[in-house]
């Protein structure tokens, strides 16, 4: 598949456990339609470019290193010998080659039957031997080659029941003996070299049909799509329409999608050559967006105190299958966090959950940027009895922080400095990734979200912040915002908190599950977000429980969930409501969204639809197919005589914001 889509690759043993694999490994690709000359480019020419050294390596050319191997046939034939492996024109003998190579096409007399041939093909130390009067009705014949003694045993080319038995001696071109013919009686035989073995014409292997091959889906795992999503323009009729917006909540109208972007809302709107939904008895929502997730990570945390240059973009794993079950769920958008373990953490992803996409194609464009930062437990170890890392203390947290922006400020400082300086000699400023992180949260071009509890740390970073020149956007787990709400109001922070999730441990131990109504009475921008994989599947529950505890509006507590967390991370001008203009991330409900019995029977983003609940039981169908066919595979496999091995299954881990990486290797070793 890398060769029919124009892509240079090498191969090599690298991680192989067993080497020996390797050769049956790649006529295995051979075999499924990978061309030899390409196979022999992957492993000569194309590593010699990837080097730089195509000029010295890799080619048999008048100049180049005298690097080449010396084989009995195809190097790619399994009863291939490799005899001689130059290397800069040093011969290197790895198996000695025979003293005598007899292979190729003879003309044969037994006895006094002339006009026979014989066929000598196979290793030269193994020849295999046919005979036949035609090239289309030949025998097989047990053969046995001892230096220049050849023995032969064959049925009878006419009769093919008695066999005759000869036995001659090799002189240059031609072989002549004695043996036994059939009935008995002693005979001479010859044989006399006709010419090379004629080659078969050549199947091109790159057009075989491969055998039982399995679809590529995307992702290339279970619930994969065969084809991925396109944008459609769509038509959605007669749904109660959530807007998030001034105009509320709008019953039976129609909401047509069309380049990606919400084009019109209203009632019996009428488009032709668009795709229709009927909406009829369901609910339209903007699409979820959890402020605080880990999926689509393949780790979340770094230990050391300050490690603000790293970036969960880089690390994103487009293949969780989370993503997949929140958007069963209506989530549409989320921001990856880095964990907990340090006080400024990394760098965050802002991603729309695009199941089948590339990495890079989860994310969202020409968005600002974020960070995380964290206090309390998790950050002074408080559960470590072995740790001997700064800080060990809320007070050593805070302590971190500043000197953190000090160092940033003086690296901005020497930046300017020599940026306007004349002078040449001065020695450059050595560029520093950390800093550079900072610096963009002080200058406003990089927001922080701060994983805090409890109302004096909370206190102790905006008063860090304030004195420094920065803002903390967002404020999340938060359990304590109901005790400094109107301070983070004029701070001008973003509150994101669970709904109900309390005693975990003791910094959360005067949660209420009223925090949410709470701050959101005083006047923050309040979110609720699940910083779990499981909760994000319920996120619309999450929210309907605000209602009971606080009596916050239907209305609004869904936009705590949707445009409350897209004003959070400044994408409210794009999504989070329905609105013309914003992107086409919607949902439709079978019931309504803050029901424990909603079910999201469709969720769409940029108007592609990535979740459908019809879909969702074919792919379901598909999945048992695909087991069914892998697992008959392997049973003919095994019944074929190929090696069997128990299975290994890989335990996987959902991430919070204290999961430490390295656990998930454990769970898989144990």
């Amino acid at each position: 598949m890398l060769a029919q889509a124009g892509i240079n690759f090498a191969l090599t043993t690298a991680d192989l456990k067993n080497k020996v694999d390797f050769w049956p490994n790649l006529r295995k690709a051979i075999e499924y339609g990978l061309d030899e000359k390409t196979a022999l480019k992957a492993l000569t020419a194309t590593p010699a470019a990837f080097l730089k050294m195509e000029n010295q390596l890799g080619g048999l050319k008048k100049g180049m290193q005298a690097n080449f191997l010396v084989t009995s046939d195809n190097l790619f034939k399994a009863d291939n010998v490799i005899y001689d492996n130059w290397v800069a024109g040093k011969r290197y003998v790895v198996t000695p080659m025979p003293a005598l190579d007899i292979r190729g096409e003879y003309a044969l007399n037994v006895g006094d039957r002339t006009g026979l041939t014989m066929t000598i093909s196979g290793n030269p130390e193994r020849p295999e031997v046919k005979i036949g009067q035609t090239d289309t009705h030949k025998v097989t014949a047990k053969a046995s080659l001892s230096n220049t003694l050849l023995t032969l045993a064959f049925a009878d080319p006419k009769s093919k029941t008695a066999e005759t038995r000869l036995t001659g001696w090799v002189a240059g071109k031609a072989i002549k003996g004695d043996g036994v013919a059939p009935d008995g009686k002693n005979i001479k035989w010859s044989a006399t070299f006709a010419g090379p073995l004629k080659t078969e014409a050549k199947k091109d292997s790159a057009k075989t049909a491969p055998k039982d091959l399995g679809k590529v889906v995307f992702p290339f795992l279970a619930y994969g799509f065969e084809k991925k999503p396109v944008a459609e323009d769509i038509l959605i009729k007669n749904a109660t329409v959530w807007t998030s917006e001034q105009e509320g909540k709008l019953g039976n109208t129609d909401v047509l999608i069309r380049g990606g972007k919400i084009a019109q809302i209203g009632k019996n709107l009428s488009v032709p050559g668009v795709k229709v939904i009927d909406g009829t008895g369901k609910h339209l929502t903007a699409g979820i967006i959890d402020e605080h997730s880990h999926i689509a990570a393949a780790s979340i945390n770094e230990l050391q105190a300050v490690t603000a240059e790293v970036r969960i973009g880089d690390n994103l794993n487009s293949e969780d299958i989370n993503i997949y079950r929140q958007l069963a769920g209506g989530v549409t958008a989320a921001q990856i966090l880095h964990g907990s373990a340090n006080p400024i953490g990394g760098q965050s992803a802002l991603i729309k959950l695009k199941w089948g996409e590339a990495p890079e194609g989860l994310k969202i464009k020409g968005t600002d940027g974020f960070i995380k930062f964290a206090l309390g437990e998790n950050v002074k170890q408080a559960s470590s009895q072995t740790s001997t890392r700064f800080p060990q203390t809320r007070m050593g947290v805070e302590q971190v922080m500043m000197d953190a922006f000090i160092r940033a400020k003086e690296y901005e400082k020497a930046l300017k400095a020599q940026q306007n300086s004349k002078d040449k000699t001065l020695t450059p400023v050595r560029r520093d990734l950390e800093l550079d992180a900072l610096v963009e949260i002080l200058n406003k071009k990089r927001f922080i979200t701060c994983h805090s509890y409890v109302q004096s740390e909370i206190n102790m970073l905006m008063h860090v912040a304030d004195s420094l020149g920065f803002k903390v956007n967002t404020f999340t787990h938060i359990l304590e915002g109901y005790k400094v709400a109107d301070k983070m109001k004029t701070h001008g922070a973003s509150a994101s908190t669970f709904a109900d999730w309390w005693a975990y441990k003791m910094e959360v131990q005067d949660a209420i599950p009223y925090n949410a109504a709470l701050m959101q009475k005083v006047g923050l921008n309040v979110c609720i977000n699940s910083d779990d994989a499981e909760m994000a599947r319920r996120l619309n529950q999450e929210a309907g429980k605000i209602v009971k505890y606080g009596g916050v509006s239907e209305e609004e507590a869904l936009k705590m969930i949707t445009l409350n967390p897209a004003k959070a991370l400044h994408l409210d001008n794009r999504m989070g409501s329905i609105k013309v203009g914003k992107d086409a991330d919607v949902v439709l409900w079978t019931e309504h969204p803050l029901s424990i019995y909603a079910k999201p029977e469709k969720t769409i983003i940029e108007g592609r639809v990535y979740y459908d609940v019809e879909q969702d039981a074919q792919l379901r169908a598909a999945i048992q197919t695909e087991r069914n066919r892998i697992a008959t595979k392997m049973l003919n496999a095994k019944n074929g005589g190929a090696a069997a091995q128990s299975a290994r299954p890989k335990a996987s881990q959902l991430f919070h914001c204290e999961s430490i990486a390295g656990l998930e290797e454990d769970a898989e070793r144990h």
